[in-house]
């Protein structure tokens, strides 16, 4: 997936609700778990009609759909939790912009995380989060392996708040997991900026420009899904939600505050990254200006050179000392001094080798 931003559209004209299947995704693999403090059971559905019993039940239900990749399916788990046909396509027209909805069924939660793929390159999945009562539904457009902690947690759990709270609990606690996501991709580009730094005055390179764009790239893709999922947290805290608790928003605030670091240190990363560029090329230039130097220097040198040997070049029989048994080693020697004059010349003025300082 590509750090810019390709948002799916449905084409003009299109009715609300329209969904854009993205390319390659699988066949929805719909995974509930249906807890409360005593006990936890998971399974997997096939048939989305088996959740209405779980959905009227008096446990929390966290129901989990991975793969758009069949729209009958997807629909149909829209009409079992009520859903707008605009938060269904909010869910599966990705990418979204990371935000807060509350309405008065459910609360939507966007939540968007950077991931290294398995070639390397930055990946920025979403997740969609769809809040009720006492009930959590989670979409995303593939498997990712960004929740298997929160898994162990509600299995093992009894007792712990993860199990005796509610679905905003739940909800919180897969937020924290993807904004937990950030800090690894940010500390690493971070120390691959460091590793430049230490290069660059050694290294002037063409490669070196080409990681750090790179780099930089990656800093802004990230600073693009951050800013707007600290505003989206923001709303959940500082706005009353029927279905997000005070208790659980407090958790949600340091979250916030964990986003507004990560963007803080996206926001140096990348101005780094920028000076690192601009030492990088003026870098470049001093070694292209010591070059050009040494060979204006060198010109310099052999302009008088020249000059004297085009004069005696010309063969005229009345110049002084052109029949001389000692004109050429004359001649010679008045060239070679000339030379070592002007490298001394150059070199006390600072133009050639090192300068030294003056007592």
């Amino acid at each position: 997936m590509s750090t810019s931003f390709h948002k799916r559209q449905p084409p003009a004209g299109s009715r609300p609700g329209t969904m854009i299947i993205p390319e390659g995704s699988p066949a929805p693999r719909i995974h509930v778990f249906d807890y409360d403090d005593a006990s936890c059971s998971e399974s997997d559905i096939d048939d989305p009609e088996a959740l209405r019993a779980l959905l009227n039940s008096p446990r929390k239900t966290w129901v989990n759909v991975q793969g758009f990749g069949d729209e009958a399916k997807l629909r149909a788990v829209g009409e079992l939790f009520a859903l707008r046909p605009l938060t269904l396509e909010d869910a599966t027209n990705v990418p979204q912009r990371a935000k807060s909805e509350a309405g008065p069924d459910y609360h939507v939660n966007v939540v968007r995380a950077p991931l290294y793929g398995a070639d390397g390159a930055l990946e920025l999945p979403q997740v969609c989060m769809i809040l009720g009562k006492s009930w959590l539904l989670t979409l995303q457009d593939r498997p990712f392996g960004f929740f298997e902690p929160v898994r162990a947690r509600l299995r093992d759990g009894a007792g712990r708040p993860i199990r005796q709270l509610g679905p905003d609990y739940l909800l919180y606690a897969l937020t924290r997991t993807l904004i937990d996501r950030y800090f690894p991709v940010v500390e690493s580009l971070a120390t691959e900026l460091e590793e430049i730094e230490d290069a660059i005055d050694d290294d002037a390179a063409p490669e070196l420009l080409t990681r750090l764009h790179q780099i930089r790239r990656n800093l802004v893709a990230i600073r693009r899904i951050g800013w707007p999922q600290r505003e989206a947290l923001r709303e959940v805290v500082h706005d009353d939600s029927p279905f997000v608790t005070p208790g659980v928003q407090e958790f949600l605030r340091h979250s916030e505050q964990q986003i507004t670091q990560i963007m803080e240190a996206v926001d140096s990363a990348r101005d780094t990254a920028t000076g690192l560029a601009e030492i990088h090329m003026a870098a470049v230039a001093q070694k292209t200006n010591d070059v050009m130097k040494v060979l204006t220097l060198v010109g310099s040198i052999f302009i008088p050179l020249t000059f004297v040997a085009g004069i005696y070049g010309m063969n005229f029989d009345n110049m002084p000392e052109l029949h001389g048994r000692n004109a050429y080693p004359i001649t010679l020697g008045a060239m070679v001094a000339m030379a070592a004059g002007m490298v001394v010349w150059f070199r006390r003025k600072g133009w050639l080798g090192t300068r030294k300082k003056e007592r």
